[in-house]
């Protein structure tokens, strides 16, 4: 097989490829790991590479708010990691930084993945192709862990491979694809990527015990994720927005945002900035979710069970997810420090609500611990440190 890929692609005359500068001695020694000769050569002659309008070949660099190299193979290992557990435990694969462990290079249009096993060599040229293939179609011959006998750039080959060429790899291959090779499009500005230096634990040990374990209340949730110095709320006051909502709100609340503010939680759950005036104010949100739930509770009533605020005990949204969740109160009785917590699931049935309150269940959350549909859930091997935090916002923000 050829080592190039100019041998058997054409560049693009809209998108022509342009390396970037890789210092492959810090790469490596970040990866604790050499890689393959044919990869680092594509790399240094194409940049980031989109190989017959379906492959995504990453190379090591990074674009402000579209790409980081390190921050996208530790986000694919662990999507592939969970991914596995549906494999038989003796067939599943390890993943990179384990010993052998596979390791990213690319990505394809239809959401497969596409990695070196670096178990089969010492020598990373000998490292051969796995892809992951998200519609493996039973029957196929294609395995949804396929293996190849194939390095990088034989594998490449072989998918713009004509018509009448009989390939060489058990099972089918990708294509064939037009052999085209064009700068990822959107990594038109990408620039070379500086692996990060190692950062200490954030916690102590004994921090993490009462963090994670003993710790209860906001003392423990500020361990896990630290209230910024200066938390917005917002241009107004808590008295203004109760006369505009016709109720107090629960203290527990209204302590927690004087202490956090608006913003989000472990990159996932934003809550609304409470005391902002104008168009993007609390009431407009609450008002919005409320009207989409009536709307689709007039359609599939017996999907959507809740009343709506401002109905008597309606559901009163202050919070959501990225994935389109909704969290807020069952305004039920006179005490706004006794409506229940529940969570809107926008992909699952309506549950019941929260047992605890508002700081705990942040706090169970955080931990790993929750388990209620409508909330994202960490991996049995994710750190909650590490995916804990808070990230506070401005006026900017929409919510």
């Amino acid at each position: 097989m050829p080592s190039d890929i100019s041998t058997f692609t054409t560049p693009s005359e809209k998108r022509p490829p342009a390396p970037v500068p890789v210092d492959w001695a810090a790469v490596e020694d970040w990866l604790g790991l050499r890689l393959p000769a044919d990869y680092k050569q594509l790399a240094d002659r194409h940049g980031p590479l989109d190989f017959g309008e379906y492959v995504w070949i990453h190379v090591p660099c990074g674009q402000q708010d579209r790409f980081d190299y390190g921050a996208w193979l530790r986000e694919t290992h662990r999507e592939a990691r969970i991914a596995a557990r549906d494999l038989p435990e003796a067939e599943r694969p390890a993943l990179h930084p384990e010993p052998g462990g596979l390791l990213a290079w690319g990505c394809t249009r239809g959401t497969d993945v596409l990695f070196w096993d670096t178990s089969v060599s010492a020598d990373p040229d000998e490292w051969t192709v796995v892809v992951r293939h998200s519609g493996a179609i039973p029957g196929s011959g294609l395995q949804p862990w396929h293996r190849y006998d194939l390095t990088l750039t034989g594998y490449l080959r072989l998918t713009v491979r004509d018509s009448w060429e009989l390939p060489t790899p058990p099972g089918p291959l990708l294509g064939p694809l037009p052999g085209t090779a064009a700068r990822t499009a959107f990594l038109p500005e990408a620039g070379p990527w500086t692996p990060p230096e190692p950062v200490p634990p954030r916690l102590t040990a004994a921090e993490r015990r009462v963090a994670l374990e003993t710790g209860t209340g906001t003392a423990a949730l500020r361990l896990l994720s630290p209230p910024p110095a200066r938390p917005y709320l917002g241009d107004g006051s808590w008295e203004e927005l109760w006369a505009e909502l016709g109720t107090r709100l629960p203290g527990e609340y209204v302590r927690l945002m004087d202490e956090y503010g608006a913003g989000i939680w472990g990159g996932w759950l934003h809550f609304s900035t409470p005391l902002r005036t104008g168009e993007r104010r609390f009431r407009t949100h609450a008002e919005s979710t409320a009207n989409a739930y009536r709307e689709l509770r007039a359609a599939h009533p017996e999907w959507y069970p809740l009343a709506a605020w401002p109905e008597p005990g309606g559901f009163l949204s202050f919070a959501g997810t990225v994935d389109g969740d909704r969290l807020g109160w069952l305004t039920e009785g006179a005490d706004p420090d006794a409506w229940p917590l529940i969570v809107w699931p926008r992909h699952a049935d309506q549950g019941p609500p929260l047992a605890g309150g508002l700081v705990g269940t942040l706090l169970d959350w955080q931990r790993g611990k929750l388990r209620t549909p409508g909330f994202a859930v960490l991996d049995q091997d994710d750190d909650p440190v590490e995916f804990a935090g808070f990230e506070p916002w401005d006026d900017s923000a929409y919510w």
